[in-house]
């Protein structure tokens, strides 16, 4: 049964908003994409995040339109891959993103990671504005990207990007980013928000948290998300997880919680390093 709970909406400092809490498909195959996103959909997501490095833009394309949703009522992101930054290639990149998702434009193009070493990740965001002016795009942001990398693309453009999604869970609450983010008005967007299966979810800490407000750990942690005012993409195939993400909107989190979980800080990041992190694999056609 669909369900009645609504996630909240973010406004964006370019005049859209976001929803909250959305769905991710990172390391879901082409094929399973489809019924994982229709799935979603059925449940009650409308934000759906994927990637050209994903390789299942066409699956996620192939839900939305059998889901039966208006358009307009599914805010989908996709992001440039590495290996297509410089201007002209993110150009075209985007209409290859947009061509295997079946759509006319995307909500939020992000581009996928800063990838310093390249050094190509200003042009990549110079294009991203100009595919903003043109209305090929709604909303462009940024993914894994550090203070310094953010105020660069600033100062070469004047534009400030709407979103920034970044590792971040209780394990790596990455505080200063998210508050240089806000300071900026850049919405931050969480990946890997359960910690990518690293024991995570057994903390003892969370456990007790789960029992008091009668939930899971999973759904104490993206309750946790949504406080912070983080936008949080979980990813799941299994519909019982799927379902049971989307009932986290329903938890309530008092003080103590969020201080206790907020405690839980190691530092400890499950991906790469946005200051040297420079994956350059081909982007699947």
């Amino acid at each position: 049964m669909t369900s009645t709970l609504i996630a909240p909406e973010l406004a964006l400092h370019d005049g859209t908003t976001i929803p909250q809490l959305g769905f991710g498909v990172w390391q879901v195959p082409d094929d399973e994409a489809q019924p994982a996103v229709e799935e979603a959909l059925r449940v009650g997501y409308r934000l759906i995040d994927t990637a050209a490095i994903y390789g299942n833009e066409r699956g996620v394309g192939r839900a939305i339109a059998a889901s039966g949703l208006p358009r307009e009522d599914v805010y989908l992101t996709t992001k440039l891959w590495n290996a297509d930054q410089g201007y002209d290639s993110a150009m075209r990149a985007y209409e290859k993103s947009l061509a295997r998702l079946g759509v006319d434009q995307v909500d939020l193009y992000l581009i996928h990671w800063a990838a310093p070493p390249l050094d190509r990740y200003v042009d990549a965001w110079k294009a991203l504005v100009a595919l903003q002016e043109q209305g090929a795009v709604r909303s462009i942001g940024v993914s894994n990207f550090h203070a310094p990398h953010l105020q660069r693309i600033i100062d070469a453009t004047g534009v400030v990007p709407v979103v920034n999604q970044v590792e971040c869970h209780p394990y790596l609450q990455i505080e200063q980013l998210r508050a240089w983010n806000s300071a900026h008005q850049i919405a931050t967007e969480a990946w890997s928000p359960l910690g990518s299966g690293k024991g995570l979810l057994d903390d003892p800490v969370l456990a007790e948290i789960a029992e008091r407000r009668e939930a899971t750990p999973a759904q104490v942690v993206l309750a946790w998300h949504i406080a912070q005012g983080n936008v949080v993409i979980p990813k799941s195939v299994t519909p019982s997880r799927i379902a049971e993400n989307w009932a986290a909107l329903g938890v309530h989190l008092e003080p103590e919680d969020i201080d206790a979980i907020e405690a839980l800080e190691r530092g400890e990041r499950t991906g790469g390093d946005p200051d040297t992190a420079a994956f350059a694999s081909p982007t699947p056609e």
